[in-house]
């Protein structure tokens, strides 16, 4: 009787009550998670943010994109089969964090610079964590440790461009011809293009410089009012989780799985609200009573999920593109695991407290067995969303 357009709006409507009601009975609980979510945004997220936004619009404006694009052709496209202007992208998302990188990849897809597969391949690896964020904000302001800035910014870079080298394998049948026109232009002088590609891009936009500035600012803030609006939503479902108690129900079935290896307790809430949003996952980790390693492995394997609230605001970034955001939720669950087990190796073993309960007598086969558990718990929450959606759809659905 109901298509499944109609199905998927009914559920959609059915969980949006169900929190309305959840909201209302803890609404006090609601109401501070919303001022922490916004507290978040305000002071960090928007001041951090709002420059690279602006900068990254107007330099595309300028035709900085085409130019870095002609540029950086040579080494994009061997390396992560992506066009040179994938380059912009992946400069922008690690020095100014997610979602920028998804930002920029969309208005490249949009203005035709790169294919489908192209920009599922860049989304995948440029949506990076920013090293403000990373050494500043939890390394310094949470867990108090400047040394541990450098292994968390190195684990998540590392993992994330290895990333993007295993995703050039991802529909690599459907390789991008160059055109012949674009071929014979490789063999001239490559600055001479790229200063060429600069200039017919910035008469093709044609507007002032001052109209350009203008809307740079003007797109910049309403992007960045939509990021907030996800950060105060999802910090407000974290909270909603811990009032209702269901936190507790899914922190007992991890650890049926966590328990045996001995990986504490403590850092299963933070390793739950990672998963929601990252920014409440990595602070709780820091705060978990955990030996220092395993709470930095969760953390690196938190940010690099990066959480829904930002895989919510990808997907409005590319809203509008046939862009599918399946390699994207691929490439984060993978880029987790990747950036736990460079932990082990990244991780300065001269600092104090770590080696507790657990790590006591630690081995590799100790690290080898916490990645996999952590493997298998990525694993089970996936499933565990897959069977609750896949449940709720038979329950409305009608024969």
């Amino acid at each position: 009787m109901y298509n499944r357009e109609d199905k998927k709006n009914i559920m959609a409507a059915a969980v949006a009550i169900l929190l309305t009601v959840f909201i209302i009975i803890f609404s006090e609980d609601a109401f501070k998670a919303a001022l922490e979510g916004l507290r978040v945004w305000w002071e960090i997220v928007f001041p951090s943010l709002l420059p690279f936004f602006i900068i990254s619009e107007f330099l595309m404006g300028l035709g900085v994109v085409h130019f870095m694009g002609a540029l950086l052709e040579p080494l994009m496209r061997p390396v992560f089969k992506v066009p040179g202007v994938g380059a912009f992208a992946l400069a922008m998302g690690l020095a100014s964090g997610y979602p920028i990188g998804a930002k920029i990849t969309g208005n490249l897809r949009r203005k035709k610079l790169c294919s489908k597969t192209e920009a599922e391949r860049l989304v995948s690896f440029t949506n990076t964590a920013d090293p403000l964020f990373m050494v500043g904000a939890v390394a310094v302001g949470m867990f108090h440790r400047p040394e541990l800035g450098i292994t968390l910014a190195a684990a998540h870079y590392i993992s994330s461009i290895l990333v993007g080298f295993i995703l050039r394998f991802y529909k690599g049948e459907e390789s991008e011809e160059i055109p012949l026109q674009e071929e014979r232009q490789l063999k001239t002088n490559i600055i001479i293009k790229a200063v060429n590609e600069l200039i017919q891009a910035r008469k093709k936009d044609g507007r002032s410089i001052g109209e350009l500035l203008g809307d740079s600012i003007k797109e910049s803030i309403n992007t960045l009012l939509v990021v907030g609006g996800f950060i105060i939503i999802f910090s407000v479902i974290t909270g909603m989780f811990i009032s209702t108690g269901l936190i507790n129900s899914i922190n007992n079935i991890l650890m049926f799985f966590l328990r045996p290896l001995g990986l504490s307790e403590a850092l299963v809430l933070p390793l739950i609200s990672g998963f929601f949003e990252v920014t409440n996952g990595a602070n709780l980790s820091s705060q978990a009573q955990a030996p220092l390693l395993h709470q930095v492995i969760i953390v690196n394997a938190i940010i690099a999920w990066s959480g829904l609230s930002v895989l919510a605001q990808v997907a409005t970034m590319i809203n509008g593109t046939d862009i599918k955001l399946k390699p994207y939720i691929f490439s984060r669950s993978l880029q987790s695991i990747i950036a736990g087990a460079l932990t082990l190796v990244l991780f300065p073993a001269k600092t104090e407290a770590v080696f507790l309960p657990f790590f006591e007598n630690y081995t590799l086969s100790h690290g080898i067995l916490l990645i996999f558990i952590l493997f298998l718990t990525i694993l089970f929450i996936f499933t565990a969303v897959s069977l609750l959606i896949y449940f709720l759809k038979k329950i409305i659905s009608v024969e």
